[in-house]
């Protein structure tokens, strides 16, 4: 049962994860690239958490404190980029 639950939390995470990546190669304006790339490495970090529920992968939970890391410093960079260019 655990195994089928994961299965599908993987597969809306990958589709979440291909949805936030046409909006950051479509999306209008800055902003919405960079939440749309936040969002895309926020899911890899779900996917890479539920992989290591699956397989009891240890090691994979690191990986994902570093990915949820690097995506909150890179936002919290361009925001700051974009209200100093801004003004």
């Amino acid at each position: 049962m655990n195994d089928v639950v994961l299965t599908v939390i993987e597969g809306l995470l990958g589709i979440a994860a291909l949805l936030a990546t046409i909006r950051a190669v479509r999306g209008p304006r800055l902003v919405d690239r960079i939440v749309a790339l936040d969002a895309v490495l926020l899911l890899i970090a779900g996917g890479l958490a539920a992989e290591s529920a699956r397989g009891g992968r240890e090691y994979l939970l690191p990986i994902v404190v570093v990915v949820a890391l690097v995506a909150f410093t890179g936002t919290v960079l361009v925001a700051r980029f974009i209200e100093w260019r801004d003004t």
